[in-house]
């Protein structure tokens, strides 16, 4: 959309329309290209004009061939038939123009103009019916032009050209007819539309007048739309979308220019001159902001290609904790370089994710490795919590001793086997310790019972482990996390343990 390919406002071609008969049957000139568009653009949504009051009249009737001189005619006579008229016009209107005429004997046809006669034309070796018939349907012709012409003055696409051109016309062929009729009539009909077109003319010229207005009003609007584009550059600006605004603008001045009126020159060229200011003004600022775009991405480039240089250094490290840190960073420090455009970047980035993905994916196998032998580190402990869950339940205090030796040997074997899976560590703990637990409450309820004070406690520790195994089962139905169900029911099974000894 740059300045040098702009056209100017006014002198863009267009098609040239066909020249045009007008109603008076004459050959109009071509409207100017801009209004001919306008025209051509109305016709396309504009209802069919006005058609005459009267049916549409069919084919004229040929015109009979020249009359020869009486000269001619002394040495050749031939007896000349008129072609068979069509039947355009009703037999009323027929006898009503031929009223005004008459034949004589020798075939010369004459028509009546108020208290004089003059001849219009000659038609020897015909009955005079037949020689009045034809003139009058010249006159019924003509009269059909001037109704035409009535009906195209109230068209909304006839130009002033056209009325003037037809009114000279019209005027020209009933100054002296050779036709047969109300030939005063006529020339009364013709005086009405002469002033009707008049003030047809005055109308068009207020209508053009008013469109000159509106398309100003228009264009001015686009420039303005323009204008406002430029003075909202800046640093936040998508010059994309601002680009294709603007060719969106210019589409719009290329289609108001081919479908609208033709603006006066000197306003046409004061807008252009705007609009395409505004434009510059654009391209312009584009042009810098692309320049310091490219220096800003070769500035990213230099950026990455250091960060992709320092995962190459790093990729093949078994250090995963740390190495992982570092790569987080160059993650970090790659977002923040930018863009260094679609195609660098994407070349870019694929260089760095595989420096990357050499390293993640050596850390997952190591992780895939201890995954295995952590889930068979849970095998061995689910063994051994079963076997010390077995012990219970303890009913005294040599019971639990024994119960506590076993557990003893238990506990030995699984600090041995080693880590399990994060994911099960708090459930496999929690029911080992639920055991020991259980244990120890048999135990210490053993030595409460020994003590002297045992008794004066009892009452007081039954009732708040009543309490609390209440207050379990509250929770234990309101809770929906299954691991936080299991160590509750764990805690509740101890402290059942405890209610059964202090009883």
């Amino acid at each position: 959309m740059a300045d040098n390919t702009a056209i100017t406002p006014e002198n863009t071609s267009t098609p040239q329309e066909d020249h045009t008969v007008d109603a008076a049957g004459q050959v109009a000139a071509a409207p100017a290209p801009e209004a001919a568009q306008g025209q051509a653009a109305a016709e396309q949504t504009a209802p069919a004009e006005d058609a005459p009051t009267q049916s549409a009249p069919a084919p004229a009737v040929p015109k009979p061939k020249a009359v020869p001189s009486p000269a001619a005619l002394a040495h050749k006579a031939p007896h000349v038939k008129a072609a068979p008229a069509a039947p355009t016009y009703s037999q009323e209107e027929i006898d009503k123009a031929e009223a005004f005429g008459r034949v004589d004997e020798q075939g010369n046809v004459f028509v009546r103009e108020g208290d004089q006669e003059r001849q219009v034309g000659q038609f020897p070796n015909a009955e005079a019916k037949e020689a009045l018939n034809l003139y009058a349907r010249r006159y019924l012709d003509l009269k059909e032009k001037l109704n035409l012409f009535a009906s195209r003055l109230r068209s909304p696409k006839i130009k002033a050209h056209e009325i003037d051109e037809s009114l000279t016309s019209l005027k020209e062929e009933t100054k002296q007819p050779e036709a047969v009729g109300d030939l005063a009539a006529l020339r009364t009909q013709l005086d009405q539309l002469a002033e009707q077109g008049q003030a047809r003319k005055a109308e068009l010229a207020q209508a053009r007048k008013d469109a000159m207005a509106k398309a100003i009003k228009e264009r001015t609007a686009i420039v303005e739309k323009a204008e406002d584009l430029a003075a909202s550059l800046g640093d936040s600006t998508n010059w994309r979308s601002t680009a294709d605004k603007f060719r969106s603008l210019f589409e719009q001045w290329q289609q108001h220019q081919r479908t609208t009126i033709r603006i006066d020159k000197a306003d046409a060229d004061a807008l252009w001159k705007r609009f395409s200011s505004a434009r510059t003004t654009f391209n312009q600022a584009r042009r810098k902001w692309a320049q310091q775009r490219d220096a800003q991405r070769s500035e990213t480039k230099r950026i990455k290609e250091e960060i992709i240089a320092e995962a190459d250094q790093i990729k093949d490290s078994t250090d995963w904790g740390p190495t992982s840190h570092q790569f987080n960073e160059l993650m970090d420090r790659w977002k923040q370089a930018g863009r260094a455009g679609r195609q660098d970047d994407d070349a870019l980035w694929a260089r760095f994710r595989q420096a990357a993905d050499v390293f993640f994916n050596a850390r997952q196998a190591d992780r895939d490795k201890t995954s295995v032998n952590e889930r068979e580190n849970l095998t061995k402990k689910e063994a051994l919590v079963a076997k010390a869950e077995a012990l219970l339940p303890v009913k005294d205090a040599k019971a639990a001793k024994q119960a506590r030796q076993e557990l003893a040997k238990i506990q030995e074997e699984w600090d041995g086997i080693g880590f399990v899976p994060r994911d099960d560590v708090r459930r496999i703990e929690g029911r080992m310790d639920a055991v020991d637990r259980q244990i120890k409450a048999v135990e210490d309820a053993a030595w409460n019972q020994s003590d002297p004070e045992a008794d004066a406690r009892v009452s007081s520790f039954e009732q708040q482990l009543a309490a609390q195994l209440e207050d379990l089962d509250r929770r234990i139905a309101a809770e929906q996390d299954p691991a936080k169900k299991q160590e509750l029911e764990a805690e509740k099974a101890t402290k059942e343990q405890w209610m059964n000894a202090v009883r």
